[in-house]
């Protein structure tokens, strides 16, 4: 794969964990990333970064992913800072730094899924999210990274 690639992060988080595909809006809560980034794989490892811009920040967060088996780590800095680790069968913790205030962070991942090509690269994951100590709810994320 290329140096410059673009990064597609899709996430849905179901607000029940007994949700049939035919949810309606109201029990989905679903965002959509796309950015361009930078793709380097050393030992290894797949390590893709980018910047973030959101409206409620004046800075742009900066982003790494990590792949490396079934171990997937997401980093942002900046105005939020948080290292969170989706390990297939584990359960990770981990303080979520905002600008508002922290919060805890369970991440219980239950499937990490890769399929890789030649010019792409695509992570599916499967985990429970827990804030505070209390369970939110069942979340799913798509990466999907091409080459520019």
């Amino acid at each position: 794969m290329t140096k410059n690639v673009l990064v597609s992060i899709k996430g849905l988080q179901f607000a029940d964990s007994d949700v049939s595909e035919a949810a309606t809006d109201e029990e989905l809560d679903s965002m959509e990333t796309i950015c361009p980034g930078e793709y380097y794989h050393r030992n290894d490892g797949h390590f893709i970064l980018y910047e973030e811009l959101a409206d409620q920040f004046s800075e742009p967060v900066k982003s790494m992913l990590k792949l490396r088996g079934k171990e997937f780590t997401v980093i942002k800095k900046g105005p939020v800072n948080v290292q969170m680790v989706f390990s297939e069968g584990e359960k990770t913790l981990t303080d979520y730094n905002t600008p508002f205030g922290n919060i805890m962070l369970a991440i219980d991942t239950k499937t990490v899924r890769v399929d890789e090509a030649e010019s792409s690269l695509r992570i599916w994951v499967e985990y429970g999210l827990e804030v505070n100590y209390q369970f939110i709810a069942d979340c799913s994320i798509d990466i999907h990274i091409t080459a520019k």
